[in-house]
């Protein structure tokens, strides 16, 4: 799937073995999806959607065994700022969008409260906006995104179905990843 008009996520593997710290960091067993995501010219980047035995759920840009050349504000995202995933009612679950915003001097930095217009621009307004277009996905709290507000600062939760494995991928790279590659020039077209 094209994410904007440079970027390219596709589904690996269905199944990946993982042995790992859940996000109540417990240490425990599950399997992933490993998810790709390209940038012409670029190393890929591989995103792990966790299912762990105990019922947890995450997201996260997995580290490889050796780490490709990159910017440092990219490659400090690897195995952090993951995103867990709740199960608000039978299949329906949530993520949070907080934006993980790069640092001049350091590690990114994670925002929680957002105005909908900061979330929009950290995410990249049309595709916030195609995500949330998507069928049984939506953002709470709910404002029109051809005009998001910028006054009043909210925890933003995206809202979607338990059988859809796209949506919550989708998600992680627009909130978690996106305004690091912007701000790097990892893709210029963002």
């Amino acid at each position: 799937m094209r994410l904007g008009n440079t970027l390219t996520l596709e589904l690996v593997r269905s199944y990946v073995a993982k042995q790992g710290s859940t996000p109540s960091g417990v240490s425990d067993a599950g399997f992933a999806a490993e998810w790709r995501l390209e940038a012409s010219g670029r190393p890929s980047l591989t995103i792990h959607d966790t299912r762990w035995d105990n019922g947890e759920r995450d997201v996260v840009l997995q580290q490889p065994p050796l780490v490709p050349e990159m910017p440092a504000a990219l490659a400090n995202l690897h195995g952090r700022h993951r995103a867990g995933i709740a199960e608000l009612s039978p299949g329906l679950q949530r993520m949070m969008a907080y934006l993980s915003l790069p640092q001049p001097a350091g590690r990114p930095k994670q925002k929680r409260a957002l105005t909908t217009a900061q979330l929009a621009e950290g995410c990249g307004e049309e595709l916030l906006r195609e995500l949330v277009a998507r069928p049984g996905v939506s953002l709470d709290p709910a404002f029109d995104l051809t005009k998001p507000q910028d006054t009043e600062c909210f925890q933003h939760t995206i809202r979607f179905q338990e059988e859809d494995r796209e949506t919550p991928v989708v998600a992680y790279v627009l909130t978690r990843l996106m305004p690091t590659l912007r701000q790097t020039g990892w893709e210029p077209g963002l």
